[in-house]
């Protein structure tokens, strides 16, 4: 009688906490005074951008679930870190250089004589700094007449420049990212942290190319790898040391304002064996538990190596998700646009992320009305509750979508749920708070419905039902709070 009784009390808190985990918005008796105080901010032709930046500073905004680390950081911290990294910038090629003898010489020279500088160097230099930070990020992209490469060219490119000090000091990262969250009221970062090991193998390339058409052939050449991969004490020792770098990085991160959660991720611009491996070792350590919640997949999806293996790609998924069927997975798909690819390869990658690969969130998803199967992916995802994240800075920066023709008019019409992020924040020099501002001023949403989107961010994340509950319940009460401190900025507010 007590098990049973033990049994049915656990069960009945599990649906408990699954249901506030899944429940909408809290109400609250200042709601209705802020919707009308918002609505006054989106109304007539020209949005009150400047009291839209004010609101949306101060909205509690759940979570960031599309967030990438190394491009979240802001070029000044990479310049802040090179000194403790013993490296310097190169000022001909604005690349870092790691060498110790090359860095020694350099500090050696007098100031004027370096052509690898510190950051204090490329502080004292204006020149070579507002150059570093136009190739380091998006600074001044739309407003300088330098020659300059192509917006999704100059976006991606960022990464090689930085990379050599934003692989380390990854405590440091995390907290500023923690800190410039709370800052702007954001209580839940799921970031895209860090990428297992690769490992080539041209005998596995060979043979994943000539059977991807055969689907039992691929599962078996997949299998047969994941055995061999498994039984090497350098594979399982390599996923230990990255899980560990993971936690070790996390520590101290969490507290009672803030959590923060992993994903890992494979780059989809290797050959076949060097991404299989990476997202072996990625689904390996995403289920052991712990902070790293979840797999995705990144890189250029437009570049040849992408499109040509993508299928390929979304099949590894659906294996690998078969044999860790309790591993979440969200997916870059459909970052692509009319132009940059012929127009036969905008009409299934959102498609295929959904249905091979099975993906629980979309990234981007920008190419949805070239898809052929849109209406039924629309479908789907509404169905299965599969949110897209929207990132409204980034897809206007590299591909060029913004106002009407995102298809985020397409997914609120039809009722798929839906998440804003940041992407790469700085990379594109802004923040959440300015991803709202976006989203408010070119859709006029109401205010129930930009509520919902921050409620979202908790809600399709892959925290466990326990911790879902429990942000919830932290962003009930500061809406509360919220939706008071409007009312009473507006009883102060002059009033012409």
């Amino acid at each position: 009688m007590t098990k049973t009784l033990s049994s049915s009390l656990l069960i009945t808190l599990a649906a408990l906490t699954a249901t506030a985990s899944a429940r909408p918005p809290a109400s609250g008796p200042n709601e209705a005074a802020t919707a009308r105080h918002y609505a006054a901010l989106i109304a007539g032709p020209e949005p009150k951008t400047a009291e839209l930046v004010l609101f949306f500073s101060q909205m509690p905004k759940g979570g960031d679930l599309h967030h990438h680390y190394s491009g979240a950081i802001y070029a000044e911290t990479y310049v802040d870190w090179l000194d403790k990294q013993g490296a310097c910038v190169n000022k001909l090629t604005y690349r870092i250089e790691t060498d110790k003898s090359l860095v020694d010489a350099e500090r050696a020279k007098q100031p004027k004589d370096r052509t690898c500088l510190s950051g204090a160097d490329v502080y004292a230099d204006d020149a070579t700094w507002r150059e570093l930070l136009q190739h380091w990020s998006s600074k001044d992209f739309n407003n300088h007449g330098a020659v300059q490469p192509p917006p999704d060219r100059q976006f991606f490119q960022t990464f090689g420049y930085f990379g050599p000090v934003s692989d380390h000091n990854f405590h440091d990262g995390l907290l500023e990212l923690k800190n410039r969250a709370l800052a702007e009221n954001v209580g839940y970062i799921e970031t895209m942290f860090k990428s297992p090991d690769t490992i080539s193998d041209p005998e596995f390339d060979k043979r994943a190319w000539d059977t991807a058409r055969d689907d039992a052939k691929f599962a078996q050449l997949l299998d047969t790898a994941r055995q061999k991969l498994d039984a090497s004490p350098a594979f399982k020792a390599s996923v230990d040391g990255f899980v560990k770098t993971v936690n070790d990085a996390a520590q101290g991160i969490d507290d009672d304002n803030f959590t923060m959660r992993y994903q890992t991720y494979v780059v989809r611009l290797f050959s076949p064996s060097r991404v299989f491996s990476s997202m072996l070792a990625a689904f390996e350590a995403a289920a052991r538990g712990g902070k790293i919640v979840g797999v995705n997949i990144v890189g250029q999806e437009s570049q040849m190596v992408s499109m040509r293996d993508y299928t390929l790609h979304m099949q590894m998924f659906r294996f690998l998700k078969k044999v860790y069927p309790k591993v979440n997975v969200a997916m870059h798909a459909g970052e692509l646009a009319l132009g940059d690819v012929p127009p036969e390869d905008l009409k299934y990658h959102i498609d295929q992320a959904l249905n091979v690969a099975g993906a629980q969130r979309i990234g981007h998803g920008i190419d949805l009305a070239h898809e052929t199967n849109a209406v039924g992916i629309m479908k789907t995802m509404r169905e299965k509750n599969i949110p897209v994240e929207i990132n409204l800075t980034s897809n206007a920066f590299i591909e060029g979508v913004q106002g009407q023709d995102h298809p985020i008019t397409l997914y609120r019409k039809y009722g798929v749920p839906y998440v804003i992020s940041t992407d790469d924040a700085g990379v594109t020099r802004h923040n959440l708070a300015h991803e709202y501002v976006l989203f408010a001023s070119r859709y006029k949403p109401s205010y129930a419905e930009v509520k919902k989107a921050s409620y979202n961010s908790i809600r399709y994340s892959f925290l466990p039902d326990a911790d879902k509950a429990r942000l919830t319940r932290q962003l009930d009460a500061r809406y509360a709070r919220f939706e008071a401190d409007v009312v009473a900025l507006d009883r102060t507010a002059v009033k012409h």
